[in-house]
């Protein structure tokens, strides 16, 4: 009979741990204990905390860290008791000697739990495997983060429109048009409509070739723009991710082919997209679709050109989860999962352009989770 599975083990805050925030439902900033017994959730709060978490009712079973920590204080008398020591504690209380762990769990805690006589199992993969798969309500919640990617780049399109051209500058406000503002425009209005937007990327020119590369300085009429905003919303934890391409001013006829050979790669991957389907044979459909156009990928002393990315990835409570589309991604898309499907080309020059929509797996089409137009040449 093969042996059950261990129940989990975490200690971390929910702000930096998308699995302590899947396994808690609740946020805390600090780090904490939280562990499994059977199908029962437990955890240790500090006063601090112990009111709210216990308030949220997301918990089975909310202890208070100080009678545990003085119980291990007394069984410890020759040494102050730390994590280590609370967890060996309530863990033999509740008859519980082995854990599974993520292979981020702290090392030395984890060696002191082992020294202490736990059993400490990494998972074999995410130690919460079904995050993978989306509720409706977790749809919903990826929805919202989209509702609010959105906003942003609606604030980024009147921010581009607004501005105006003299010469080889983006005027606004009697200064130059900046990356900066562009981003300070994106977050502020996301900040307003309930999420929080970090590292957002408004990149321009060459600095677009570069896909993560956030943007900064003056903005030029007629270069393209990539605006990716990927916002987490403060009520959930869950993220949004989307990407436009822009451009103020005229195009040249090498940058609308682009654009539009970018655009249906996109609509090819998506066709594409569906349960059973690995995510290599989606990621295929954009390698074929370049290919096809006659946009080649190469490697130079300067970095490399063309479609340097992955297809997609999953989106949750971490803006990359599992699963993966690209070339390596051999496993077959399940039914609910949620994910991007980015395409791009890079090219120094001529510039970058990656247009990014967020779905959830079907059987058949895939459901937008996402939602903005794809209008890019704003005169």
């Amino acid at each position: 009979m093969a042996r059950s599975s261990p129940p989990p083990l975490l200690f971390a805050d929910t702000g930096t741990s998308s699995d302590q925030l899947y396994f808690s439902g609740v946020e805390v900033h600090d780090p904490f204990i939280a562990f499994g017994v059977g199908k029962r959730r437990l955890t240790l709060q500090s006063a601090l905390e112990f009111g709210r978490v216990k308030k949220a009712r997301t918990f089975d079973t909310v202890l208070p860290l100080e009678d545990w920590r003085a119980r291990a204080d007394a069984r410890h008398p020759r040494r102050k008791a730390g994590v280590a020591e609370i967890i060996a504690e309530v863990s033999g209380h509740y008859r519980v000697r082995r854990f599974r762990v993520a292979d981020d769990f702290p090392a030395a805690l984890f060696i002191r739990l082992r020294e202490l006589g736990l059993r400490l199992e990494l998972a074999d993969g995410p130690l919460f495997p079904e995050r993978e798969i989306k509720s409706a309500d977790e749809a919903k919640a990826i929805r919202e983060g989209n509702r609010l990617s959105a906003i942003g780049l609606a604030a980024a399109e009147a921010a581009l429109r607004g501005a105006r051209r003299q010469g080889n500058r983006l005027m606004s406000g009697g200064r130059l048009l900046t990356s900066e503002d562009v981003k300070f425009a994106i977050e502020s209005a996301i900040l307003r409509g309930g999420g929080l937007s970090l590292s957002t990327i408004v990149a321009g020119g060459d600095q677009a070739c570069d896909p993560h590369e956030r943007g900064t300085g003056p903005l030029r009429p007629n270069e393209l723009i990539v605006v990716d905003i990927f916002p987490r919303v403060v009520a959930t934890g869950y993220f949004g991710d989307m990407t436009r391409t822009f451009l103020r001013g005229r195009a040249s006829d090498a940058q609308r082919r682009l654009v539009a050979t970018v655009r249906e790669a996109q609509r090819a991957a998506l066709k594409t997209v569906r349960a059973g389907v690995e995510g290599r044979a989606v990621h295929q459909q954009v390698l074929d679709t370049f290919a096809a156009a006659g946009y080649k990928t190469r490697r130079t002393k300067s970095g490399s050109v063309g479609f340097i990315h992955g297809t997609g990835h999953g989106l949750g409570l971490a803006i990359h989860e599992a699963p993966r589309l690209n070339s390596t991604a051999a496993v077959a898309l399940k039914l609910g999962t949620a994910v991007t499907v980015e395409p791009g080309l890079y090219y120094p020059g001529l510039g970058g352009c990656r247009i990014e929509d967020v779905v959830q797996v079907t059987a058949r089409a895939p459901k937008m989770l996402s939602n903005y137009h794809y209008e890019w040449e704003l005169r």
